[in-house]
């Protein structure tokens, strides 16, 4: 009979297993939604009208410390916003 460690770590494999060829899938997706989610955020500052603008003003911080992230991801050396200098 298998204990219940065992059947635990059994199924910890299987999970692994599994998902290890779909990791860079899930990474990639992962930074999309981010991407897509730093858009919404920040389109007013692009000059697109946000509906929910008051209610993001308290992510800015977060969103900030990302921004130099996902504009040197895109390709750009320096920010392309003139209100946002991180580099």
């Amino acid at each position: 009979m298998i204990g219940l460690s065992s059947l635990k770590k059994i199924i910890q494999l299987y999970d692994e297993i599994l998902s290890v060829n779909h990791r860079t899938e899930i990474a990639r997706e992962l930074r999309n939604e981010d991407d897509i989610f730093l858009l919404l955020c920040l389109s007013e500052t692009l000059g697109l009208p946000n509906p929910a603008f008051y209610y993001t003003l308290e992510l800015y911080p977060y969103m900030i410390e990302k921004f130099h992230d996902w504009h040197l991801r895109m390709g750009m050396e320096k920010s392309p916003l003139d209100g946002i200098r991180c580099c």
